[in-house]
């Protein structure tokens, strides 16, 4: 049995008409009709019954009709497979990766990438989540890491949770507040605050401060680097508001943000109804089969969930 015969079959089976079928399949008559004849001769009977004009399917047509679409349908997903991954084999992706992730969270996604598809030129394009929002809109990116925790979701966008992970307070170990098991807003009334200007919760975090007796503290120092920060933070000068895993510093001591606390939500985004390259779909792939923050991707954990309740039939 060939590809080309079950084709033929399939063709005919919808158009019920072999000249019809043959035009469809761009091949002379005869020829289809004779690739037809050797695939009934396979199977053991007539797969049609032509009475006239009136071409139908017979009682074996109709049983082999869909093993056969089946098999060609899995055919045909094969060979797109194959041809995405002959596309992989030479090409570049631009991924925009919020300038707060640490580097250390995408090893696994990069080296997986890699070591699956090292036909992927992956270019990393560090910027602020509104700045990579930005450009995935305008196209200048296809797919992008980030969070904006403080902003609605955006109708336009995709997104697929990778992971979840708390603000922290950073403080000098020698700070009073650091013998604390955890912070509340009021206690950081009057302290110097050292300012990430690309925080998640730029201008959110402290109208919630203050509603939650927080009356102002003293700003002494601005950077977009959190390494900056967690230097100034290391020499004594002032405390800073960051995700747990950005505190990576030896010289500081960490303490969680409680009542109320804050979370951010990362999220691997692309542009929805884009039509998209084989890259971005390996890129995908690879997201949800990465660990992130030592578990699952959230997207993935979904998933496993929605499996394990629905009922099978």
């Amino acid at each position: 049995m060939e590809m080309q015969q079950i084709r033929y079959f399939l063709a005919v089976a919808d158009e019920l008409n072999f000249t019809r079928a043959a035009e469809r399949c761009h091949v002379a008559q005869p020829s289809l009709t004779r690739a037809i004849k050797l695939l009934e001769e396979e199977l053991g009977g007539p797969l049609f019954h032509r009475e006239r004009s009136n071409t139908h399917l017979s009682e074996l047509g109709r049983m082999v009709k869909p093993y056969l679409e089946q098999v060609y349908g899995q055919a045909q997903e094969a060979k797109r497979q194959a041809l995405e991954f002959t596309r992989l084999k030479k090409t570049s992706l631009k991924l925009g990766v919020m300038c707060t992730i640490q580097p250390n969270q995408l090893i696994e996604l990069v080296s997986g990438l890699q070591t699956r598809h090292p036909g992927i030129e992956l270019e990393l394009k560090d910027a602020s989540a509104a700045e990579l929002e930005h450009r995935l809109l305008g196209g200048d990116l296809e797919v992008a890491i980030y969070c904006r925790p403080s902003e609605p979701l955006d109708e336009r966008l995709h997104y697929i949770p990778l992971f979840r992970e708390q603000m922290m307070i950073v403080l000098h170990p020698g700070h009073p507040l650091a013998k604390r098991n955890a912070v509340v807003p009021k206690d950081l009334t009057g302290e110097r605050y050292l300012n990430r200007v690309n925080c998640e919760f730029f201008g959110y975090a402290g109208r919630i401060w203050r509603e939650h007796d927080f009356l102002g503290c003293e700003l002494v120092y601005r950077s977009e680097r959190d390494d900056w920060i967690l230097a100034t933070i290391a020499s004594g000068l002032g405390f800073g508001f960051m995700p747990a895993s950005c505190a990576n510093h030896p010289g500081v001591a960490v303490r969680p943000l409680v009542d109320p606390e804050f979370w951010r939500e990362v999220n691997l985004v692309t542009v929805r109804g884009r039509p998209h390259s084989p890259a971005v779909g390996a890129l995908v792939r690879e997201a949800m089969r990465t660990r992130w923050m030592g578990g699952p991707a959230l997207a993935a954990e979904a998933e496993q969930r929605r499996e394990m309740v629905e009922p099978t039939v």
